[in-house]
């Protein structure tokens, strides 16, 4: 499954150089990039990244700023590598809880190694989830307690979120499709699409549509149809085979 990283660098050869690393690897996803800390909040909290590489000098808040305050903050804590051109902040990245410290310029050595530590704290934080058996939706006016389960798919529809069960029942929320992704963690949901989530126990075919895409085809009354990209068709047909 794809991990979603933000790089917050205020060096553009130090954010070209570590982007190019990242986009080495199969199952990162580059979210936009931040150039200082103030920047840094606003984009963790648009796109809520699982992991971060943080340089530790930026103007403003620095770094360390930036990680203390993201620690104070309710719900998950994103995996923190530290980057800087100084061995001398070892000691103040790890007290925050940093799973490495990398120095400029970049080792690709070093940085695999960081990557494995990324890694394994990704699938010890999975561990540690406990599997909910039901999702609570915020809607305009109630809370509704859903089966996960009986999700067949989600879609955004401009400022609306709206989740499709199998019964064929639309549940509108302004939870935004993330959010929505990191809530079913725990669950076999995938997206084959930016504007879509899927739940793979919920697929009856999958059909091929033009240019390469596919239609997938859910297991509702009404035989509803996702769109899957192009681009994302290799890597989803190898989920499904659960070779990724």
């Amino acid at each position: 499954m794809k991990m979603y990283v933000m790089i917050a660098e205020d060096e553009r050869l130090g954010r070209e150089e570590l982007s190019y690393l990242l986009e080495q690897e199969e199952d990162v996803s580059l979210c936009p990039s931040a150039e200082n800390g103030e920047q840094l909040i606003q984009l963790y909290h648009e796109y809520k990244p699982a992991v971060l590489f943080l340089d530790i000098h930026m103007p403003g808040l620095t770094g360390l700023e930036v990680a203390e305050t993201l620690r104070n903050e309710e719900g998950d804590e994103p995996v923190i590598v530290f980057t800087t051109a100084y061995d001398t902040y070892a000691v103040q990245a790890f007290d925050l809880q940093a799973t490495d410290y990398l120095l400029k310029p970049f080792d690709k050595a070093r940085f695999d190694t960081a990557m494995k530590r990324v890694r394994e704290e990704l699938q010890k934080k999975q561990q540690k989830k406990r599997k909910i058996d039901k999702l609570i939706i915020s809607t305009e006016n109630k809370m509704v307690v859903v089966d996960p389960f009986q999700i067949g798919y989600a879609v955004r529809e401009g400022r609306q979120l709206l989740l499709h069960t199998l019964t064929n029942e639309v549940i509108e929320t302004k939870m935004n499709l993330k959010e929505l992704e990191e809530k079913l963690a725990a669950f076999p949901f995938y997206r084959p699409h930016r504007s879509y989530l899927v739940n793979l126990d919920a697929i009856e075919e999958i059909t091929p549509w033009f240019n390469g895409a596919y239609n997938i085809v859910i297991k509702d009354k009404n035989k509803s149809q996702v769109p899957m990209s192009r681009t994302i068709a290799k890597e989803f047909f190898d989920v499904l085979q659960g070779l990724n």
